[in-house]
């Protein structure tokens, strides 16, 4: 499960940043050049110059984990336990003994550089939507200090504090995607499904408003149940898919203690990333999490 001799080793952590970083060839990460030769080493990293700029650079040149005195081997750990077992940052604070924010900032440059999912729906598609209460955390230079109540009941939206997150779940293809949205309104629903393959696509929803607009559009064939009457599935009619997964997303978010709204996509690609490797051994595990990152 753990990959114990990458977190034991810096020269074996520095040997996976080396292979998954030049998977397609060594370049330069300032002009891209690729014509780069051998330049020594700096500590346990290889050494490159260019010979278009002139300049050197280093495996971790560019990545996240550039401009860091922390071991690799610690960085790896943090990575790995954040997303396959959803540590917090505090735990990961005591763990690695290096400080709240040293540990808070560098996860965060991690969780931005994550790949955006790119849905290419196949259907038929189940949507459905949670709603998530999250404030602006921290100090604020422009505005009153967050409210720490954001107990208001039903739906909301970004600028109330509560942003709404949209699951699909795309029964032909398996996949299941998580977009946090300003607004649940018909035209973020349409943006929603726009990326499909086929020009007719089945989609699954509940009794909610704003998919009624899809039943006077000849590109999408709508069935839904309605929760308020009692009624949570229809043959292959249900949105228990997308219900299923938006429990996933609260717990996934519960040790964090509340999430900025506008870190809000980039912790929840996080839990995307967790799914594709929750079933892989360790070691093809912490590979996958470096590439989808670097």
């Amino acid at each position: 499960m753990f990959p114990l001799r990458t977190f034991v080793s810096e020269r074996r952590a520095a040997n996976l940043l080396q292979q998954v970083r030049w998977r397609d060839g060594v370049y330069c990460p300032r002009c891209r050049a690729e014509s780069v030769i051998r330049y020594g080493s700096y500590r346990e990293f290889q050494r490159y110059l260019c010979k278009d700029c002139g300049r050197t650079f280093n495996d971790k040149t560019g990545t996240v984990f550039e401009y860091s005195a922390i071991p690799l081997r610690k960085w790896y750990l943090a990575v790995y336990t954040y997303i396959r077992l959803n540590t917090s940052i505090r735990q990961l604070d005591v763990e690695l003994a290096v400080s709240y924010k040293t540990v808070y900032r560098r996860v965060q440059r991690f969780l931005r550089a994550l790949d955006a999912p790119r849905p290419q729906l196949e259907g038929p598609v189940e949507i459905d939507e949670l709603y998530v209460n999250a404030g602006k955390k921290g100090r604020e230079r422009d505005g009153w200090s967050r409210s720490r109540g954001l107990s208001t009941r039903s739906r909301g939206t970004y600028f109330g504090d509560k942003p709404p997150v949209f699951i699909l779940a795309d029964r032909g293809s398996g996949k299941t995607y998580v977009h946090p949205a300003k607004a649940a309104d018909e035209s973020t629903i349409r943006l929603l499904l726009d990326e499909r393959k086929e020009e007719s696509l089945t989609v699954y929803t509940d009794g909610f408003r704003a998919y009624e607009p899809l039943d006077e559009d000849d590109a999408f064939d709508r069935q839904y149940v309605v929760h308020g009457e009692g009624e949570y599935a229809d043959g292959d009619v249900h949105v228990n898919t997308c219900e299923s997964h938006a429990s996933l997303a609260r717990r996934w978010l519960s040790p964090h203690r509340g999430v900025s709204k506008d870190k809000l996509t980039p912790c929840l690609r996080a839990l995307q990333l967790r799914k594709r490797v929750r079933r892989k051994p360790g070691d093809e595990a912490l590979k996958t999490i470096l590439e989808t990152a670097l």
